[in-house]
């Protein structure tokens, strides 16, 4: 299959999608609320977090709905899982206030960080063997897989306000859980975003001083951000959330901007306001044109972001569709 879109939701069920069409081509049962996907980089395999398993389905064997394999070694809610370009290891992270490795020849976890709260997600560098972790006690920790350390902090009092002109009418909780972190595929901007919708923006090329881009407000007081991804172009990213609504922002540093470790402000370039629940989940196509998003109105939608238009609606599920995959990339 070239294109490769999946849903999970809370009525324990993953489906795969033939993605022009809408139809449903194979559904997998996850044995409980799914709330994390994600698909290897080869296409042959997707993996689930759920409660507190992570199950790994092959895609392309319509004869198995049951997962080839089980990774067992959390004690609380898998939050966020994500594989290593070459498909040997699958990282995660829990509500059990850890971040682990698994090597996919066996079951049990290799490697194990502690947060030390519960960790709402986690994403690989995609240039260094390191773990970039956010978790409910406001911190993003970045890991060094080799040294097995904690190699730096970030906090929201890392943004000082008054060396912040842009954003310095904003204030922050400190204390609010960081809800997503993310980082560009050419390694040069990281961001955490808290479920009190404040984002936060660095220049992540010293792995132990990460300078400080932005902070800006992305959804309205009072609405609950669930997720922030990067596009594949590192030029928008990408915010949803309780207030029924994915936002696109364009992130660029233009000019004066473009210089490493300069601040500037990102722009508000189109808000995606079809569903009329909760939107928990979101990511981008390979050509970063198109976006697809999972909501608690039972139903994914793809868009097209040069029209702002709904492509199609993935509708089957019979509750919350908390977490959205795909993979159509060409290599």
């Amino acid at each position: 299959m070239s294109v490769i879109l999946a849903t999970g939701s809370y009525d324990h069920k993953l489906r795969l999608w033939e993605a022009p069409s809408g139809v449903n081509s194979k559904t997998l049962r996850a044995g409980g609320p799914v709330n994390c996907l994600e698909i290897t980089p080869n296409k042959q395999f997707i993996a689930a977090g759920c409660n507190p398993q992570i199950k790994l389905f092959e895609i392309n064997d319509n004869s198995n709905t049951d997962p080839v394999l089980t990774l067992e070694g959390h004690k609380a809610a898998v939050t966020s899982i994500g594989f290593v370009k070459d498909c040997r290891y699958l990282f995660s992270s829990s509500e059990d206030n850890t971040v682990k490795i698994f090597e996919l020849r066996g079951p049990n976890a290799s490697l194990t960080f502690d947060c030390k709260a519960p960790v709402n997600s986690v994403v690989h560098h995609p240039t260094r063997p390191e773990i970039i972790s956010g978790d409910q006690s406001g911190t993003v920790r970045v890991w060094d897989i080799r040294t097995q350390k904690c190699v730096n902090e970030l906090t929201p009092d890392a943004f000082s306000e008054s060396s912040n002109p842009v954003t310095s009418a904003l204030g922050f909780d400190q204390r609010a859980s960081i809800q997503s972190v993310d980082i560009s595929e050419d390694g040069k901007t990281c961001v955490a975003a808290t479920n009190h919708c404040t984002v936060f923006m660095w220049d992540p090329t010293d792995r132990e001083e990460f300078k400080p881009l932005a902070k800006f407000q992305a959804h309205p007081t009072g609405s609950y951000l669930l997720k922030a991804k990067i596009s594949p172009d590192c030029r928008q990213l990408v915010t949803c959330g309780s207030d029924q609504s994915a936002r696109i922002f364009d992130i660029t540093r233009h000019g004066e901007n473009s210089r490493r470790g300069t601040r500037f402000a990102p722009k508000l370039i189109q808000t995606l306001s079809q569903h009329n629940k909760w939107v928990w989940d979101c990511v981008f196509s390979a050509d970063s044109s198109y976006l697809v998003t999972a909501s608690s109105d039972q139903t994914a939608r793809l868009f097209n972001l040069r029209s702002g238009e709904v492509v199609r609606q993935y509708i089957g599920h019979q509750s919350s569709v908390t977490c959205v995959a795909l993979n159509d990339s060409s290599s």
